[in-house]
């Protein structure tokens, strides 16, 4: 499997369990009935693509800050900052 999509799931299935279990947590405090203008199906599915898009989003943003700077990104070719001298 390639490193591309390896990284993808490894975004996206914890973030389809953890917007289950968040799907869970709210519709069992609210009814779904009680949002204007939606059946409750449409209520269930419409919150669970947003959770589910919130979380892979933060977890992209993770996996994203994790990898650190590519070579070249900083000044000196990769070398990072130049250190200050006294």
């Amino acid at each position: 499997m390639k490193q591309r999509a390896l990284t993808a799931l490894r975004i996206l299935w914890p973030a389809f369990m953890a917007a289950g279990v968040l799907e869970m947590l709210v519709f069992a405090v609210i009814d779904p009935a009680d949002l204007h203008g939606l059946d409750r199906q449409s209520a269930y599915t419409i919150a669970f693509l947003i959770f589910w898009g919130v979380i892979a989003a933060a977890s992209s943003v993770t996996v994203w800050l994790s990898q650190g700077p590519r070579q070249g990104q900083w000044q000196g070719q990769g070398q990072g900052p130049e250190p200050q001298q006294d």
